[in-house]
C-alpha cells in the first residue's frame, strides 16, 4: 500500500489510475475523500491546520494499512493524508482500497478512516472568526474505532 504524508494537493482521479492500470484482477474499487468543512458545530472556520511528527506519522499509517490487509483481502490502496494550512473546500485524506470484492474493500476503508479520525498522529486547529482552538476526536468516533482493534 502506498502512504503519503504531505502538504501539496492530490487528484482522486490520477490516484485511482495509477492503482488499476492494467489490473484485470480486481472487482472493487473503494475511495473515501475528506474535506474541510466551512463549520464546526455553530463556529464557522476559516482555515483549520494539521500537524504531525513527520516520520512517525508515516510509520503509523503504514501499520493500519498492513494491519488492514491482514484483517481482508486487500489488493492494494493508497492512503494520502494532509498536513499544514488548509481552507473550506480543500481536500485532506484519501483513502483507496482495492480488493476482488466490495465487502473487504468497503470494510477495509471505513477501518482506516476511523483509525485516522481517532489515533492518527495529527493534530487538527481550527481558526474561526472568535479565535483559533484545538480539536479532539469526538467520543462516538473514538468508541467505533475501539470495535475494528478488538
Amino acid at each position: 500500500m502506498k502512504v503519503l504524508v504531505q502538504s501539496d494537493d492530490f487528484d482522486i482521479a490520477a490516484e485511482i489510475n495509477e492503482l488499476t492500470q492494467g489490473r484485470t484482477d480486481v472487482g472493487a474499487v473503494v475511495s473515501f475523500t475528506g474535506l474541510v468543512r466551512d463549520f464546526h458545530g455553530d463556529q464557522k472556520i476559516n482555515q483549520m491546520t494539521l500537524e504531525h511528527f513527520p516520520g512517525m506519522a508515516e510509520k503509523q499509517l503504514k501499520a493500519i494499512c498492513l494491519q488492514a490487509g491482514k484483517r481482508w483481502p486487500l489488493q492494494g490502496g493508497t492512503v494520502i493524508h494532509r498536513y499544514g494550512p488548509l481552507y473550506p473546500g480543500d481536500q485532506i485524506v484519501l483513502v483507496i482500497i482495492l480488493s476482488a470484492h466490495r465487502e473487504a474493500a468497503f470494510e477495509a476503508a471505513e477501518f482506516i478512516m476511523d483509525w485516522l479520525k481517532t489515533d492518527a498522529p495529527f493534530w487538527k486547529k481550527e481558526q474561526t472568526s472568535t479565535g483559533t482552538r484545538w480539536v479532539n476526536a469526538k467520543e462516538s468516533d473514538t468508541e467505533k474505532c475501539k470495535k475494528w482493534l478488538k
